[in-house]
């Protein structure tokens, strides 16, 4: 089996996600390509020899520069802020090594764009951090709408709702400033991409954004808000569909709520990323008396689901995605191939997130640039 030293940039929430993921995704997938955790870097020198630690890497790096230029680093995990992204895998790719970039893919439109550009002028593999599309459920959704198992698409809801700012009390922090750190820059873009990977291209929206607590508590007293709480989205996708989306994080009760509906002419589908393990599915089909939703577990007969677990209904978890996203990143390196979602598809969520703030912005419907 051939190694590959994988760099990681960032030790937070993902950072340690994604350290998890290259530890065990030799084991669960049994890949040809075996990551090997070379070396770890974070805000400081110190933060990043603790995490060299905890997360079992060979080495401490002082900073991302130099991750990024050591010769046994050969592909690059970004798991930074977003406003680091287009730096980093700049860099990366002028060295020849590939690069998996956390959502969002850059702080700004043009950022998306920069990061694209260098990654296709590269030739190199590249990929975004879209981890709940890849849960088992979500992927069986996708093979039923393949499938046309209800019929033809005729309406789709999505939200990505949670509560973590929902209480006015709460102090500010760095979430609540700076647009990128807005829940349209940190919530709605794994819904948009939701929405693109099971409906299509969204060609036109017309979209509302506000800020529902605009002053929070601080250190030195009230502080303004300066993004957005929540946002939301009627839409219209190439296939003609009508539909609309949902982005809040200060939905109370809410704490992972990535859901969506969708309806067709033969049938319904329902799922909620709080039950991550089953899809409702309805088939307007028999007698009246004996219609209604299906719960249907995944097991293993669903994609990705055996290489965790053999026993159906016993479920995957939030760190299942994250190594499933690894494989997918080894697989594209070690064959050569494409695999979604790329930065390409990064960048067609970054336009829509753009558009609904134009929208937002003068209150009209917008075309969504494509390509």
């Amino acid at each position: 089996m051939q190694e590959i030293g994988i760099g990681l940039v960032g030790g937070g929430y993902m950072g340690k996600a994604h350290a998890v993921a290259y530890a065990a995704v030799g084991a669960v997938f049994n890949t040809p390509l075996r990551p090997r955790l070379e070396m770890v870097t974070a805000s400081s020198p110190e933060s990043s020899e603790r995490y060299c630690a905890a997360f079992g890497f060979a080495r401490a790096a002082p900073d991302w520069q130099t991750l990024v230029a050591d010769p046994k680093v050969e592909a690059v995990v970004i798991a930074s802020p977003q406003a680091t992204h287009r730096q980093i895998s700049e860099a990366a790719f002028a060295l020849g090594k590939p690069v998996f970039c956390e959502k969002p893919l850059g702080a700004s439109l043009s950022d998306a764009q920069a990061m694209v550009a260098a990654a296709e002028s590269a030739g190199l593999p590249n990929m975004v951090g879209f981890n709940y599309i890849r849960t088992p459920a979500t992927q069986f959704v996708r093979q039923l709408l393949t499938d046309r198992a209800i019929g033809d698409l005729t309406w789709f809801r999505g939200e990505h709702t949670e509560d973590f700012l929902a209480d006015p009390t709460i102090p500010a922090n760095w979430r609540c400033h700076g647009r990128a750190n807005g829940c349209m820059g940190d919530l709605a873009p794994h819904m948009v991409n939701c929405a693109l990977a099971l409906m299509g291209d969204i060609t036109e929206l017309s979209a509302r954004v506000e800020t529902l607590h605009p002053v929070r508590p601080g250190a030195d007293g009230p502080t303004p808000v300066d993004n957005d709480d929540h946002g939301q989205m009627m839409v219209r996708f190439a296939s003609g569909v009508m539909g609309h989306l949902y982005f809040s994080r200060a939905a109370t009760g809410r704490k992972m709520g990535y859901a969506y509906e969708i309806h067709g002419t033969k049938g319904a589908i329902r799922f909620d990323q709080e039950d991550q393990n089953a899809v409702w599915l309805y088939r307007a089909d028999g007698p009246d008396a004996q219609r209604g939703y299906t719960k249907i577990l995944t097991g293993p007969a669903h994609p990705d689901y055996l290489p965790f677990c053999q026993g159906p209904g016993h479920g995957t978890g939030y760190q299942d995605q994250i190594i499933i996203e690894a494989r997918d990143f080894l697989h594209a390196i070690h064959s050569g191939q494409r695999v979604w979602p790329t930065f390409r598809d990064g960048l067609a969520v970054a336009q829509v997130i753009e558009t609904a703030f134009a929208s937002a912005t003068d209150g009209r419907w917008h075309s969504v640039p494509l390509g």
